[in-house]
């Protein structure tokens, strides 16, 4: 019953399978989606000509439809579609991107990183406005060059918007689904090594023969994991303020 599903959850490949692939995809997720989009909105925070055409096309695919950027990126990512007819136009030949299972994984991670940055991009922004030109203007009186002001100026003063991103896109790292479902197929990729964890809950819930105790302790699981990583963040963040 209950507690027996949480028992079986310590014996089944799978679901340990799927906890490794969901803590891999945060690792290879959250730190480019903390740094690459503070890159970016540092490059469009300037009022130039055009750039608010730029800025708006960063963010286009925030709100295209999950379903519509998957197929897209199956199209260009599959054994015959446009990326391996490139590889193999050079010589390089054609990679299973969707039918190895890293590299399913490394695929569904940067279609994550690519729909996110516009969402945290915009997040920075907010956050690169509120900090006074004066400590750039006076650390480039002192010397400091763009690196240096960025690293000593910059980061410290967007720091607890760093946090806030590492937080935000952890939680939605480890519960991804829709990326690596559409990508894989409803049946999975090689053996099921692709799945994570709540695509195991999605997989073991559903169909005729679903077993929903099962899946809700999966799901039980899931929610525990979420909670713990959100408080690891903010102790990191209350230690830096210290």
């Amino acid at each position: 019953m209950g507690l027996a599903n949480f028992r079986e959850l310590l014996h089944d490949d799978m679901f340990w399978t799927g906890l490794r692939n969901s803590f891999l995809y945060i690792a290879g997720v959250v730190p480019a989606l903390v740094v690459l989009p503070l890159l970016l909105a540092l490059l469009v925070q300037r009022n130039i000509p055009g750039i608010t055409f730029f800025r708006s096309a960063f963010y286009t695919p925030v709100v295209a439809s999950i379903v519509v950027v998957g197929l897209i990126w199956v199209w260009l990512l599959d054994e015959r579609g446009l990326v391996n007819s490139l590889l193999e136009t050079v010589g390089i030949g054609r990679v299973g991107f969707l039918s190895d299972q890293w590299l399913l994984l490394l695929s569904a991670m940067a279609v994550t990183v690519w729909k996110g940055l516009g969402y945290y991009m915009i997040i920075y922004l907010a956050a690169l406005a509120n900090v006074p030109r004066e400590l750039h203007e006076a650390a480039a009186v002192d010397g400091a060059g763009a690196v240096r002001r960025f690293l000593d100026v910059t980061v410290p003063a967007v720091r607890s918007t760093m946090v806030l991103v590492a937080a935000l896109s952890s939680v939605a790292a480890f519960k991804v689904f829709s990326e690596v479902y559409l990508m894989a197929g409803p049946s999975g990729g090689p053996a099921g090594e692709d799945t994570t964890l709540v695509m195991l809950v999605q997989r073991t819930g559903t169909g005729l023969t679903g077993r929903v105790g099962y899946a809700s302790a999966i799901s039980v699981v899931v929610f525990a994991v979420t909670v713990v990583l959100m408080l690891l963040v903010l102790r990191a963040d209350r230690r830096e303020e210290t």
